[in-house]
């Protein structure tokens, strides 16, 4: 009897929908995270003269914005927007993973070469991964902050916000608002993931499979240096897909650089920073439970893989044997 045959080595798809499945369970634990850090980097802290003339609730901190959320709007609130927002992180994930095992193993075959890629290179396959997704994703990231900064009385449907957004001044071209930010932004996912290999790499090389509290250290590290490098385009691009502050009138932001320079005129430079605790923490705890998450399925996928294959050797098996086994039995005679 020949030698077993290898399972086949986890594919595009399987780490795609790895990855996807790992992000939506990890931001469905953290979601009231995301939504007070959004309403923290759209906010505009109130000059001694505008105090008091906005009926926008002013947030401190991100104790402040859940209590006061949660008082005005009931648990439910802290919770506004998450079927949209776990629709984008599995679109967003899926596509990343998926072009990012696209573009990784197409630079293997280039280079003909097993040798990990350099950190330039990494970051680089990175980037063009992040790329290609942010193209194909971005308009559910704009619904989904669009949803997140609506106040309770006015909050509207995934589609009904779309068509909000389309409507818009901007017309269907609002969809893809904040696309030249999120291009910049993919050094953000090319930081993390382009640290999570070399980390993963440096701390326990030649390891092929992490356990739980392994991939879910790498990942938080990973994601604390790409989070603290990025946040000002963070901050920037979550203005750009939200609507104007008052002080506007309802004019939109043209460009990051425009929202930037909003924020340095009217906060000052801090508060490119501003948001940073709950990034921070969601990042740390997401990216840590993704990629946890994430190794375990694309494990089962590859025993699933090697379980299909048992199957099929027996029941090969079993066929030649009950044919090897069957009496032979002749041609029936004609009589003329």
């Amino acid at each position: 009897m020949g030698a077993q045959s290898k399972p086949a080595p986890i594919g595009p798809w399987g780490r795609a929908t790895a990855g996807a499945a790992g992000a939506v369970f990890a931001n469905s634990l953290v979601y009231p995270l995301d939504l007070v850090k959004t309403k923290l980097q759209v906010q505009v802290k109130p000059s001694e003269a505008t105090k008091g003339e906005s009926d926008e609730p002013h947030y401190s901190s991100t104790w402040d914005a859940v209590t006061k959320i949660a008082t005005a709007e009931g648990v439910a609130g802290l919770y506004a927007g998450m079927a949209g927002s776990l629709a984008g992180v599995a679109s967003t994930n899926f596509a990343y993973f998926y072009w990012y095992s696209i573009v990784r193993n197409a630079y293997f075959r280039y280079h003909k070469t097993t040798a990990q890629p350099s950190t330039v290179v990494e970051l680089s396959l990175g980037a063009v991964a992040g790329a290609l997704a942010q193209l194909f994703t971005i308009p559910v990231a704009v619904i989904t902050t669009r949803q997140q900064t609506q106040k309770a009385a006015d909050r509207k449907g995934f589609f009904e916000t779309a068509k909000e957004v389309v409507d818009s001044e901007d017309g269907v071209s609002g969809l893809w608002r904040g696309l030249k930010a999120s291009l910049v932004l993919v050094v953000n996912p090319a930081i993390t993931y382009g640290a999570y290999e070399r980390l993963k790499d440096i701390i326990f090389p030649g390891k092929t499979n992490l356990k739980p509290w392994e991939a879910f250290m790498l990942g938080a590290m990973s994601k604390s240096l790409a989070t603290i490098a990025t946040q000002p385009l963070i901050v920037a691009k979550v203005g750009l897909q939200s609507r104007p502050p008052p002080s506007r009138q309802g004019k939109p932001f043209k460009s990051f650089i425009e929202v930037m320079q909003f924020i340095i005129d009217n906060e000052g430079v801090k508060s490119l920073f501003k948001g940073m605790g709950p990034q921070l923490l969601k990042g740390l705890l997401v990216q840590g439970i993704l990629m946890m998450t994430k190794e375990r399925v694309e494990l089962l996928f590859v025993l699933f893989v090697r379980y299909l294959q048992t199957l099929r050797s027996r029941q090969l098996s079993s066929a030649a044997t009950l044919a090897a086994a069957a009496p032979k039995v002749s041609p029936p005679v004609m009589i003329k």
